[in-house]
């Protein structure tokens, strides 16, 4: 079922194993309760959603679990086998929309100074980091970019976003000089051939954890005061593009965000470092 819904929905492979990991949680809870998800009623799915508020779950995850849970019954109630659909006009979840972590001008810069560029995993991680807060991208996006979207000439990477949706975004010309020169290196950290632009050691294809590795450990040698999280360069990129006056349609062009409502939080995050600025400035702020 989830394989034919992320084809027909042009779900991401990690959308489709978050699913995946969704449904067979909560087949667990209805098993518990000496049932299953195929015969579960409305109260079984509200109270296997309780479950999850009261396991502290983040609303985000519920809401997840919420839309995987209505994609199965969906997909049972179009094949037939049953008539009813207990997962639809379930009572609204509020959604509260936390602001992102986000990093100063100077914490990015001292980040992206952290590698030892004088070994070439050094020099990669330098490079992926440069890209990263260059250009906005997901951090799945950035391990999964190929050789191939590499417009050099023209300064622009070609990314195959959510849904398969594919955006060009440009580069700087900082950006361009890291990746360049790490162009000219690769060679010594890949020892078979590999079509991505950012392998693992021996040409492998790095992971989302695997570089989630590498940003903590250079946010430790840079003494950043709290470990940034995976997205928090792509958060760096779109605050700062707008405290600097970037347009917000553009900004929700580079990041790929199909509704603009999503790009939208990254004015509260710059509404929030302006009540700072007066609150620590004015004479009055405190």
């Amino acid at each position: 079922m989830l394989q034919r819904q992320a084809m027909l929905r042009g779900w991401s492979p990690n959308t489709t194993v978050s699913y995946r990991r969704d449904l067979l949680d909560a087949q667990a809870f209805m098993a518990d309760r000496k049932g299953s998800l195929f015969d579960a009623d409305k109260d079984d799915v509200m109270r296997y959603l309780a479950s999850l508020s009261r396991r502290g779950m983040k609303e985000s995850t519920i809401r997840r679990r919420r839309s995987a849970l209505s994609t199965w019954f969906g997909f049972l109630q179009e094949e037939g086998f049953r008539e009813d659909h207990p997962a639809r006009n379930l009572p609204a979840q509020r959604p509260t929309r936390a602001l992102p972590k986000l990093l100063s001008e100077t914490e990015v810069e001292a980040l992206l100074q952290a590698p030892d560029v004088a070994i070439p995993i050094g020099l990669r991680d330098r490079c992926m980091l440069e890209i990263l807060y260059a250009t906005g991208l997901r951090v799945s996006e950035l391990v999964g970019l190929q050789l191939a979207c590499v417009d050099m000439a023209a300064g622009l990477v070609r990314v195959i976003g959510k849904g398969n949706k594919e955006r060009l975004v440009p580069f700087g010309e900082e950006a361009g000089i890291w990746l360049q020169r790490w162009l000219t290196q690769r060679s010594s950290l890949v020892s078979r051939p590999s079509s991505h632009l950012f392998p693992g050691r021996g040409g492998k294809v790095m992971t989302r954890q695997n570089f989630w590795q590498r940003i903590k450990l250079c946010a430790r040698q840079a003494g950043l005061r709290q470990l940034p999280s995976p997205h928090t360069l792509r958060h760096a990129f779109a605050t700062h593009l707008l405290n600097h006056g970037a347009d917000l349609r553009a900004v929700q062009m580079l990041l790929g965000h199909a509704n603009i409502s999503t790009t939208e939080i990254y004015t509260h995050v710059s509404r929030a470092r302006l009540h700072d600025v007066v609150n620590k400035a004015h004479p009055l702020g405190r």
